[in-house]
């Protein structure tokens, strides 16, 4: 068992010990293992995680023959390197960024094929901020509660990886990697210049002044360098409450704007908490959020209504 919960080789299920095991040469800044994440648990206190940028995770999945539920490396601006044990075929997506195998240049965004031993580097993201590593056969770490992703948060899934870490790879499936058609022409969304993001007003959207949401509606922010998976934090105008008593701890839900003392807005992500003591003004439905996955440090960010706007207070 390595140090960060993922398991050697001697755990590994009898199709991924017969294939080795991936071998991380470079974890890059912060690579973690992701799939589609668990959703159903909030009631148990646990966030669905999961692949920030789903459609670039789907994606990757889908120019393999993988089902999308398969797990990806989800790397986060410095990208990574792996060694595969044997013959394999993998790809990269999301964020572009220069990819090489055995330091000569290879595709983004179209499936290689890897010879045994060979390593496959994902480099530094060029635009964007998070690139999907995935393999044929899919990155089989142990599941729990039926997700093999890694919640930062919660400290549930493997570990965020790091140099020398040993990573099971499944069977691949009958296309064995690339060749469908229909995929070639799969949408993917290029990191966004500006983000906007709809929000629909609420649950507590009347702790706050008229002036505070006209502020959120027509004001810019950018991204704080401050910012993970946990949450999107922004730079900008303060929002003002209207009270200020303690609101009890509540639950929390993906892409709730919540707004801490100091009144700059947090749009939660993948790995957010799940309850939280400060008054949420609205909520970004999850699937507006991809973009913020690609959103860099200074990022503008504009809020726009999903919804009717609330009655005059």
């Amino acid at each position: 068992m390595s140090g960060t919960g993922i398991p050697g080789p001697s755990a590994h299920s009898p199709n991924s010990t017969a294939r080795g095991a991936l071998v991380v040469v470079r974890a890059g800044a912060l690579t973690t293992v992701q799939d589609l994440g668990r959703p159903g648990y909030a009631h148990l206190g646990v966030s669905r995680s999961g692949a920030l940028d789903e459609p670039a995770h789907r994606l990757a999945n889908r120019l393999l023959g993988n089902p999308e539920s398969a797990a990806t490396l989800e790397t986060t601006f410095s990208g990574c390197a792996v060694r595969v044990p044997g013959p394999a075929v993998a790809v990269v997506t999301g964020a572009p960024c220069p990819v090489t195998v055995d330091g000569r240049p290879a595709p983004w965004g179209v499936p290689v094929r890897l010879p045994a031993g060979a390593v496959i580097d994902a480099g530094p993201a060029t635009h964007g901020l998070r690139s999907y590593l995935a393999f044929a056969g899919g990155i089989q770490v142990p599941a729990e509660l039926g997700s093999r992703a890694t919640d930062l948060l919660s400290g549930i899934g493997p570990a965020p990886l790091r140099d020398g870490d040993r990573l099971p790879v499944g069977p691949p499936g009958p296309t064995d990697g690339p060749g469908r058609a229909t995929v070639e022409a799969a949408r993917w969304q290029a990191p966004p210049r500006e983000l906007v993001l709809p929000v629909l007003c609420g649950p507590r959207t009347d702790w706050f002044t008229a002036d505070a949401l006209r502020t959120l509606m027509t004001r810019t922010y950018r991204v704080s360098p401050k910012g993970n998976r946990i949450g999107l934090r922004l730079d900008g105008p303060a929002l003002e409450r209207a009270r200020d008593d303690e609101l009890p701890s509540e639950g929390m839900t993906l892409g709730a704007v919540q707004v801490p003392p100091e009144g700059r807005p947090v749009v939660f992500l993948a790995d957010h908490p799940v309850t939280g003591g400060y008054p949420v003004i609205g909520v970004v439905p999850p699937e507006h959020l991809a973009p913020a996955a690609q959103a860099v440090p200074g990022t503008p960010v504009r809020f726009v209504p999903a919804g009717p706007a609330p009655r005059d207070r």
